[in-house]
């Protein structure tokens, strides 16, 4: 039996929430939707009264945590599905959105295999969980199976950290306070920049904590090349939400890949 892919621990997760989802991850969640619905063309309602109503657009969150863009989409009146390895972000995501009475289906499994033909009328992978598996091969199917989950003209977005802004922004360590810890960082940069290999250390009162994880990283036109190959027809590269360019001050990678 191989080695467990590192983000298959939860404990990882539960540990690290508090400094991976700080207040500037949630108050960024309006213009994130913002983004969402506009590159998607969603609407809540048909343009030809005659027809008959659809029901709300459906939209998959796969890798959703605990639920930042799923709440908020179903706030707006979309039926969002979320996705997630973690049961631990499931279970708190479940808790808020029975709170706010909202309409949300939430499922424990792993994107490579979570799969619902022709269902979904947009996705989204949010946050930089593109790219955590061990073999690149997966990075693909979990992409097929986004693909093959979309209706005709659905869209999938991806946000994630482009390996032109890694290489551009790159620092060896660095360290922050953040939740009541302070935090050590240190980066190395593996196979030519395939991909950043991350160690953080959490310090607090009365623990230390330490992991270490390696994640792959996607040039824009590597990124671009993987959804076209996995059969989507259009992809558009922007290097923010407010659709600003993916040029040398672009803030993230963000991929609009039409099926």
């Amino acid at each position: 039996m191989g080695k467990q892919e590192w983000f298959l621990d939860t404990t990882f997760w539960e540990e690290y929430a508090p400094i991976i989802f700080d207040a500037k991850r949630w108050s960024e969640v309006p213009v994130v939707a913002d983004g969402i619905t506009r590159w998607s063309k969603l609407r809540l309602y048909d343009e030809a009264p005659a027809l008959p109503p659809r029901g709300p657009p459906r939209v998959l969150d796969i890798c959703c945590g605990f639920g930042r863009i799923t709440l908020e989409l179903a706030r707006r009146g979309f039926y969002p599905t979320g996705v997630d390895i973690t049961e631990t972000y499931l279970a708190a995501a479940r808790e808020d959105a029975a709170y706010e009475k909202l309409d949300i289906e939430f499922v424990h499994a792993d994107a490579r295999s979570f799969k619902r033909p022709g269902v979904f009328d947009a996705a989204v992978n949010l946050y930089i969980s593109f790219g955590y598996f061990e073999d690149p091969r997966d990075d693909r199917l979990m992409a097929k199976n986004v693909y093959d989950s979309l209706k005709p003209g659905g869209v999938f977005i991806i946000e994630t950290l482009g390996k032109e802004i890694a290489a551009r922004d790159f620092v060896e360590s660095e360290w922050f306070e953040r939740a009541g810890y302070l935090v050590l960082t240190q980066y190395t940069p593996l196979d030519s920049w395939g991909s950043l290999q991350n160690r953080w250390i959490l310090i607090g009162k009365d623990r230390r904590i330490e992991r270490t994880f390696t994640q792959r990283l996607y040039a824009a036109s590597e990124l671009r090349a993987l959804l076209r190959e996995t059969g989507f027809s259009s992809v558009e590269l922007y290097g923010g939400w407010d659709e600003s360019p993916y040029d040398h001050r672009a803030a993230a990678l963000i991929a609009v890949a039409q099926r």
